[in-house]
């Protein structure tokens, strides 16, 4: 798949407003509310197409042989603050070498709400990480009082490129930083690389340097939103990283990083801890969220995905525990990605279908905010200076100007163009396992329905809200995102 072809939104009454309103049954079984469906399916056409225009009417108690997806706007849970990707150097590089025409396409289809997917959430990283060209870092070596920070280095690819995908998303963007590694001469192995840690007496310069980071952005017309304390903090990583046990983690933010952002007239950055994988994330959330002198700094808890490495599958259920546990923090995916890049993989459909699952089971376990990786990469899946390549929904040949869009381009779509910032998630229920669901009712009264076919047969179902339903059908291998109006 080369070529890009988003259909128009069609503009959308706000019909559906009333759901935000009066949840009655007996008011809306008196409405005709209309559904428009958006699709993406294997062996088609449809990429985030409109297959069809529903109308509801008064339906009773299904029966066991009628599919169903029971959606019930009157019990609200979180609250979406954004989705995206990161704007790393490798896809600013990448961006770079691209014919201006190309450019401009790859920031519409990604940041426009109307003739793209919307994205309102993005990462960035402090200094370098795997996704660089280099390894290097803001300061000169042994400069523990700071006087040498400038980010000179990311005027030349990285900021033009975050500008330009503000100004796309429409001058707003949520972004936040997270460092792979302190600087070497920082660690008491004294590489970036190959994990390591932070020497004790470079605490308070650690502290420090997210200080002036942050400051150096915003002096550029870059907004930092928010700052996660170490890129996944138990990962002994042959690229930038750096070793944070719970406990070691806990105190950084209690006794240097919390109190330096507040004194540097910071407080207001949401600091999220933990950024690794699902498999250990309760034990980290407990262990820094049990101690008041950090859990007053600490804005929410950051996840990804890799924990496949260790076998078993993917934990969905453990961002639960967090949720269930404590209640008043948020939950934020901050980094997924496909690995071991094949240019000839990339037009394998499974790559879509990992995300919808993860997007799916992620927000129905409480998270607020869901971020991609590199949104954009070259023909060889980096650049990368470890040759750690990977996949992105996005990959550029620079050698010949193409743009390729893989199937978690599309996937990723479905949430981010329709479930937007303020939304809050409501209950999706499906009757089946093949039909995998959640939903969401926007501040605006539409209710983003998302509906995730990962079986090989086409089901017919239908939509079930407060005694009223409409009839469709779901693909095989297919998304779909109903818009209720």
């Amino acid at each position: 798949m080369k070529k890009l072809f988003l259909l128009p939104v069609i503009s959308l009454l706000l019909v559906c407003s009333v759901y935000a309103q009066d949840h009655s049954p007996k008011t809306h079984a008196s409405r005709a509310v209309k559904v428009l469906v958006y699709t993406t399916a294997d062996d088609t056409k449809y990429r985030l197409s409109i297959t069809d225009t529903l109308h509801m009417a008064s339906f009773g108690q299904p029966l066991e042989t009628q599919p169903c997806i029971f959606v019930d706007p009157s019990k609200t849970f979180q609250t979406v603050i954004g989705i995206g990707g990161a704007l790393t150097d490798a896809s600013a590089e990448t961006f770079a070498k691209m014919p201006p025409e190309k450019q401009k396409e790859i920031l519409q289809n990604y940041f426009d709400p109307v003739n793209g997917i919307g994205y309102t959430l993005a990462r960035t990283s402090i200094h370098s990480c795997d996704f660089s060209s280099s390894s290097y870092t803001y300061v000169n070596a042994d400069d523990i009082a700071l006087k040498s920070f400038s980010i000179k280095h990311d005027k030349e690819f990285r900021i033009p490129f975050i500008k330009k995908a503000i100004a796309a998303a429409g001058g707003k963007l949520t972004l936040f930083a997270s460092p792979w590694s302190p600087p070497a001469w920082m660690k008491d192995n004294n590489d970036m690389l190959h994990g390591g840690k932070l020497k004790p007496k470079c605490y308070q310069s650690w502290a420090d340097y997210f200080v002036k980071f942050i400051r150096a952005y915003e002096a550029e017309g870059i907004p930092v939103w928010g700052i996660t304390v170490q890129n996944e903090p138990m990962a002994k990583q042959i690229w930038e990283s750096c070793i944070f046990t719970a406990e070691e983690e806990r105190d950084f933010i209690k006794n240097f990083l919390g109190p330096a952002l507040q004194k540097g007239g910071l407080a207001d950055k949401k600091l999220i801890a933990w950024d690794h994988n699902r498999d250990l994330i309760y034990q980290r959330a407990a262990t820094i969220l049990g101690d008041p002198g950090a859990a007053k700094y600490v804005w929410g808890i950051g996840f990804h995905w890799y924990e496949d490495w260790t076998g078993g599958g993917r934990i969905y259920d453990n961002v639960r525990r967090v949720a269930e546990a404590f209640p008043n923090t948020n939950l934020i995916f901050t980094e997924g990605c496909a690995e071991s890049f094949t240019f000839s993989k990339m037009n394998e459909w499974k790559w879509g279908e990992v995300y919808g699952r993860s997007m799916i089971n992620d927000f129905n376990n409480g998270t607020v905010g869901w971020t991609d990786w590199n949104i954009l990469l070259d023909e060889t899946g980096g650049p990368n200076h470890v040759q750690n390549l990977c996949f992105a929904p996005v990959h550029a040949n620079t050698k010949t100007g193409e743009l390729y869009y893989l199937s978690s381009f599309w996937y990723i779509g479905h949430f981010s163009k329709f479930i937007r910032p303020g939304a809050k998630r409501i209950i999706s229920a499906s009757s089946r396992g093949q039909l995998l669901t959640t939903a969401f009712l926007n501040a605006d009264g539409k209710i983003a329905v998302i509906v995730m076919n990962q079986g090989n047969e086409k089901i017919q179902y239908r939509l079930w809200i407060l005694g009223q339903a409409a009839e469709t059908a779901s693909l095989p291998h297919s998304i779909q995102t109903l818009i209720v109006e």
